[in-house]
Formats: structure tokens, sequence, C-alpha cells
């Protein structure tokens, strides 16, 4: 079984999702199909279709969360230290053509949010970054292209 690096506050984000999910979505949903099938015939019911779709979506949602809290490794960067990087660090990076600058953290997959600076592990930009060091050039193949990217600093916080 693989683990799934992230976190503290990735994982705490997990269950909190996780907790709304089983103690406020699931027993609505159930009262919405007791409802739905008070109205009579199921077959023509769309309030019931949509409830059970609903459901449907909900209960995966609920395994998707379990199996990824209970695979959870989680890596706290205030116990990390060093000059490379490494998950949970947050890096500033310059463009080497415009000197502009980025500040990311590397976390977990489900935690990623590129509009908060939280950059996937898995995504190219991090992958190229894993293992180097300030002052390090890195070239990131994206689908926009390759481009240079110069490490200004690395912290874990």
């Amino acid at each position: 079984m693989e683990k799934v690096p992230m976190t503290l506050e990735g994982y705490e984000a997990l269950q909190t999702e996780l907790k709304m999910l089983k103690g406020t979505e699931r027993p609505a949903i159930i009262q919405a199909i007791a409802e739905a099938r008070e109205h009579g015939d199921l077959s023509e019911n769309a309030e019931y279709h949509a409830a059970r779709e609903r459901q449907s979506f909900v209960e995966g949602r609920i395994a998707e969360l379990e199996d990824k809290t209970s695979r959870a490794e989680i890596i706290d960067p205030t116990k990390l230290s060093g000059d490379q990087v490494m998950f949970g660090a947050t890096v500033v990076i310059a463009d080497c053509e415009t000197d502009e600058e980025k500040k990311y953290q590397i976390v977990g997959e489900s935690e990623s949010d590129i509009a908060a600076g939280k950059l996937a592990v898995t995504s190219p930009m991090a992958r190229a970054l894993i293992g180097k060091s300030v002052g390090d050039v890195i070239e990131v193949h994206s689908p926009g292209g390759t481009k240079d990217y110069e490490i200004v600093s690395v912290e874990f916080k």
C-alpha cells in the first residue's frame, strides 16, 4: 500500500471534509431520498434520481477521502532543514528571462492550489525542483513550453 505524502494542514482539511460529508451531507441525502419516495412512482421521479445521484457522488468521495487519510504520511516541514528542495519546502524561484519571482510550497496532490502557492509534488515544476539547492537553475517542461528558473531561496516553515 503506497503512502500518500501530505502536510498536517492538508491532512486536517481532508479530515474536515470527511466529517462534513458523513455528518451533514449523508443524513441530508437520506432525508431527500425518503421524501422523494413519498411522492410515488420512482421511475419518473426526478427528485429521487437527483438524490440518488448525489448519494453516489458523496459515497464515492467518502471512500476516496477514507483511502487517502488511511494511507497518509504526514510530513511536518518545520521539522525539516537544509538547503535542498524536498517535500514541504517553501521555494522562491526567479524566471531567468523576466526576473519575476514566485513562491511555492511543495505539498501533496490533494492539497495543491496553485493560486495559494501550493504546488503538487507530482507537478512538472516540483519534480524539477526536488533535490536542487539555492542558486541552481532548473529547466521545467510543461504544456506551455520549456522555461528556466533559478532557485532564490529554500525555507522550511
